[in-house]
């Protein structure tokens, strides 16, 4: 059934763009911050236990972040996309329907995760190095928390729904509260305080996955309210049509983190044949960047249904505005501290090391890469404007170009003996790169509403 109100009526539709994005990214910030610093605290408690459990949690933690970063801002803005279109086209009822194939979706990620690290991970932390006691506790470790993978799946896929109604507000509440609680469960589960047992790394594998099945509730109860802007059920119809309204983004933005994760072991790799300092001080810039990543995401999680809603509703100029300005924004952002750090390293750098070498490495990385992170920024909100707008390939080609560079031009580096600085200008240059293809595809990219069965039956 389509909504008899007009769809301009939503205040997404027809608020101020620059106000009404920093008004939604403030919440999404300052829970995206909660979750930073919890794994801040996660890395300190398990950095207590000792080298092997450390070492464990290291080899652990990319799949874990690759997981998050799916179910939330791959997976997770394909259901935001399909959900703001549908509810800017006036039709609440396939908003809320788009929410349970959002759901089956999840489940199944969910349980592909499980499957895979349960019965897969000592095998695969094997392959990537893990030996005796350290390969032990990240099988362990590992199988504790993906145990609950479908809760993290769903959380997210729960989240994005709200979000993508325009309610920012209530996941970033619940991201904020679940991270203090994780903090305190998962110090408690892992040193024994108070009645709690002493689990080690084991506990803080459970405070996460009691935290996020929580989470996961809450977001559950708050969709299926009667004051949700997007009821869910959980039972009722499924069809391939809506499936692909989500598949469609979602399914070519789990490229996205791939790629992220692909770049920084390319450099990594070729750091690594710099030498050790130099290797190390990419690792204390690399930082920084994965860092700087819940700013520009907060902006363009925000950006996302104010794009949708414009698209669905076929104010095409208000979609684009909305994404420039969402860009602008997050180039600004992430541009002026990477200046300030350009000019003065050794704000961040002082903090992780006192070799001087080390310093001297990871203050030259700053000096040429501080600097585009402006584009860095820049490219990741509107790479979830178009999400909202459904036409996610040009980022993915943008991403792509920027491995690309790094790839084949660390290649030729390291065949001619280059200077240290010349890695990390190319670091700079393709980190550039991607920043101004994405502007370009974009700009290039035309954007418009693609008919559903749904609403060409209508």
């Amino acid at each position: 059934m389509v909504d008899p109100t007009p769809p301009k009526a939503n205040p997404l539709l027809t608020a101020p763009v620059a106000r009404t994005l920093a008004r939604l990214a403030a919440p999404n910030l300052l829970g995206m911050m909660a979750t930073t610093a919890v794994s801040i605290a996660e890395t300190a408690y398990i950095g207590r236990l000792g080298p092997e459990n450390l070492a464990a949690a290291a080899l652990v933690l990319p799949l874990i972040m690759l997981m998050g970063m799916m179910s939330a801002g791959a997976m997770g803005g394909g259901v935001s996309s399909a959900v703001s279109r549908a509810l800017g086209a006036g039709d609440t009822d396939r908003a809320a329907s788009l929410a349970r194939h959002g759901l089956v979706i999840g489940l199944i990620m969910g349980l592909f995760f499980t499957v895979l690290l349960s019965g897969f991970g000592a095998h695969l932390f094997g392959l990537l190095g893990g030996k005796g006691e350290t390969l032990r506790l990240a099988t362990v470790y590992a199988a504790v928390v993906f145990a609950a993978a479908a809760s993290v799946w769903l959380s997210n896929i729960f989240a994005s729904v709200l979000r993508g109604s325009g309610n920012m507000s209530g996941p970033a509440g619940i991201m904020l509260a679940g991270a203090a609680l994780q903090v305190v469960l998962g110090g408690s589960l892992c040193f024994g305080w108070g009645p709690a047992p002493r689990l080690g790394i084991v506990g803080v594998g459970l405070g996460q996955v009691s935290i996020s099945i929580l989470s996961c509730c809450l977001m559950f109860l708050m969709l299926t309210s009667a004051k949700a802007r997007v009821r869910l059920k959980v039972f009722g119809p499924l069809n391939s049509e809506q499936f692909m309204d989500i598949l469609k983004v979602g399914a070519p933005a789990l490229l996205s983190p791939i790629q992220t994760v692909g770049t920084v072991l390319i450099v990594t790799a070729i750091a690594a044949r710099f030498g050790v300092q130099t290797l190390a001080g990419y690792g204390i810039g690399s930082r920084l960047e994965f860092l700087l990543v819940p700013v520009a995401f907060s902006v363009g999680v925000a950006a996302l249904p104010m794009v949708g809603l414009a698209i669905g509703a076929r104010d095409i100029p208000r979609a684009r505005r909305v994404a420039w300005t969402a860009g602008i924004m997050a180039a600004i952002g992430l541009g002026v501290l990477g200046l300030l750090l350009g000019l003065a390293p050794g704000l961040w750098v002082n903090i992780f090391s006192k070799d001087e070498g080390v310093r001297a490495a990871a203050s030259l990385y700053l000096h040429f890469v501080g600097p585009t992170f402006a584009f860095f920024g820049m490219s990741l909100a509107l790479y979830f404007a178009s999400q909202g707008a459904g036409r996610i390939l040009g980022p993915l080609l943008a991403g792509t170009l920027r491995m690309a560079v790094v790839g084949f031009g660390g290649w030729a580096l390291v065949a001619h003996q280059a200077p240290t600085w010349a890695l990390f200008a190319l670091v700079a240059a393709a980190m550039a790169t991607m920043g101004l293809a994405t502007a370009g595809f974009v700009a290039m990219t035309p954007w418009g509403p693609r008919p559903t069965k749904g609403q060409a039956e209508a």
